[in-house]
């Protein structure tokens, strides 16, 4: 006997305060007549055998729930909000698994993390809302089978089959996950039930009689097997009386000929509504189709999870507004801080650039090109999630009101690193890629003030043997190379060009475009040419690089930086078709 483990969850202790100490602890919360938190919460959602937070696309946050539970054992919450209980040894398996994992993404749910998880049991495995206020309930059930394969070997024949009480009512007999997606393992499957809660508690048994097999493909897999699940109240006045319902009901049913017309109506919002549900869901599940082909495959967020790192979309959290629309500051669950870029529905960024912009910057890694954590596309306006960069965008730190010293050494490093981001595009990834709006906007600098390439949604792919591109002329007036704006013939000297401008912008201090000066000085680029071909460079020069122009020194191991733009710039200007920019100058 020493060696016997006794449950006693469900049980009808009686409890007070003289022996409520020597219970284990969590136990008293697991009694039929339970004194915890009476008529508190009024909904909860577990992750069963998940490590950490998950908020799934209903908004709900989904708890935790790892704990060890072998033979006889249960876990509460430190909030006391719900319990696990556990039954049973594994049949000749002295270390039978009970929780199970995999890595395969789920495609048909937007909440694939919450799968790829369960928790399992032997014989019983019961979940129970503690506390809970009396009246009506919505519990949800979600599974999905990440054991038994369906391919076409001796493995798929495994079955798992249990039977479902909530509240003690048995809900479903024989249920075969797998049964329910036509064999299909790797695929959430979900039920719903309105249950009654009159004791504050509620009750949700998964039960094995025996049924299924035990033994195949492994020893110790058989049993009933959960993924998540979710409880929330029907009832939206905090009073849950279900006598008070059923009157209403019977009260209702000496008008239903009355109503038929509007009951008809009803009814056919509700089928035009869930057509475009519908609609919805498919247009999603092919989205993240072509999400999950995409080499480097980022990471999905739901609107929710947006929705609360950003505050609602605060305005307070607004780092910027680019052409797209605004960029929010925002907070991830895990404590990351992140950009998150939100897609303007007036602006002219559509499907076909959101895809470019994720595929393009997945598929490459540098540390002069900002990082992609994922997107969001159960929005109405799509997101990107990007790395947080504390300085801004270079735009910002050169013309707008900031405290940044951006000395000689500074906005040197800041060329090279743009240079070293582009020779990356071009020349060392895996694709040759044009960005075609490089500008001092789509530049942002971090915390030591590293420069990193950013907004790809523009950018073009081209094979090493295509001499250019035709396309449509995009990107920004001022950076667009005259080949490129006048013909349509798109090479990497687009991206050149367009770097020297931004290089002439970080040694003047100024726009390439100032409405403010005299009409001569203007355009930044008519000016510095002038400038150059009259031999007075210098003059060009921010009048805050004073150590430039003063130490001789300085100017004489930094005078690549200084004839960098006009390198760029001159090849575009004189021999656009046939002469090489030389990209070693610009790296």
């Amino acid at each position: 006997m020493n060696n016997l483990q006794v449950n006693l969850v469900w049980n009808n202790f009686g409890i007070d305060n003289s022996n409520n100490s020597i219970l284990p602890s969590g136990l008293n919360c697991l009694q039929r007549d339970t004194p915890c938190f009476i008529g508190s919460p009024s909904s909860f959602a577990v992750d069963s055998g998940g490590s950490r937070p998950i908020r799934g696309s209903d908004n709900s946050i989904y708890e935790p729930d790892d704990a060890s539970l072998p033979v006889a054992s249960y876990y509460v919450t430190n909030s006391t909000r719900w319990g696990v209980s556990n039954i049973g040894r594994f049949m000749d398996s002295a270390n039978g698994s009970y929780i199970i994992y995999t890595s395969r993404r789920f495609t048909n749910t937007l909440d694939s993390e919450l799968f790829q998880t369960a928790r399992m049991s032997p014989s019983s495995l019961r979940y129970f809302g503690i506390g809970l206020k009396n009246g009506m309930y919505s519990v949800v059930l979600q599974f999905a089978e990440i054991f038994f394969p369906d391919d076409q070997t001796w493995k798929s024949v495994g079955k798992r089959i249990f039977n479902i009480y909530i509240q003690g009512d048995l809900k479903e007999t024989d249920f075969d996950i797998k049964k329910q997606t036509n064999g299909k393992s790797y695929t959430a499957v979900q039920r719903q039930y309105t249950v009654e809660v009159t004791n504050n508690v509620i009750d949700i048994h998964l039960f094995w009689a025996g049924k299924g097999t035990c033994c195949i493909p492994e020893q110790g897999f058989y049993g009933p097997s959960i993924s998540a699940l979710s409880v929330s109240s029907y009832d939206s006045n905090g009073e849950g009386d279900p006598g008070s319902q059923r009157n209403s009901t019977s009260s209702r049913t000496g008008l239903v000929v009355g109503v038929v017309v509007c009951v008809a109506i009803l009814g056919f919002l509700a089928l035009a509504g869930a057509i475009v549900w519908r609609q919805k869901r498919r247009r999603l599940e092919v989205e993240m189709e072509e999400l999950f082909s995409i080499v480097g495959r980022p990471n999905i967020f739901s609107y929710g999870e947006m929705k609360s790192a950003t505050d609602s979309f605060s305005d307070s959290n607004i780092l910027g507004r680019g052409g797209y629309g605004p960029v929010y500051k925002g907070k991830l669950l895990d404590g990351r801080i992140v950009a998150v870029k939100q897609l303007s529905s007036t602006s002219h960024q559509g499907k076909k650039e959101f895809m470019t912009e994720i595929a393009t910057i997945s598929a490459v890694q540098h540390r002069n090109l900002v990082k992609l954590h994922g997107c969001c596309i159960d929005s109405k306006t799509p997101l990107l999630v990007y790395e947080y960069l504390e300085q801004g965008s270079l735009d910002q730190a050169i013309f707008g009101k900031t405290d940044l010293n951006l000395d000689w050494r500074t906005r040197f490093e800041i060329c090279i690193g743009i240079a070293r981001g582009l020779a990356y595009l071009h020349e060392e990834s895996s694709m040759r890629i044009v960005h075609r709006d490089i500008k001092a906007s789509n530049v942002l600098l971090d915390a030591d003030l590293n420069p990193k390439i950013s907004d790809f949604g523009l950018a073009r792919h081209y094979k090493d043997s295509m001499t250019h591109l035709n396309t449509g002329v995009a990107g920004t007036l001022g950076y667009l190379a005259p080949e490129y704006a006048m013909m349509g013939h798109l090479t990497e000297k687009a991206d050149v060009f367009a770097f020297g401008v931004v290089a002439l912008e970080i040694l003047a201090g100024r726009r390439n475009f100032d409405d403010s000066l005299e009409e001569d000085e203007k355009y930044l680029l008519g000016c510095a040419w002038y400038l150059h071909e009259s031999q007075r460079t210098l003059e060009l020069l921010d009048s805050k690089l004073i150590e430039f122009a003063t130490r001789k020194k300085l100017r004489d191991s930094s005078m690549l930086l200084f004839f960098a733009p006009w390198a760029c710039l001159s090849d575009a200007h004189r021999c656009p078709r046939s002469c090489p920019c030389s990209r070693k100058t610009t790296r």
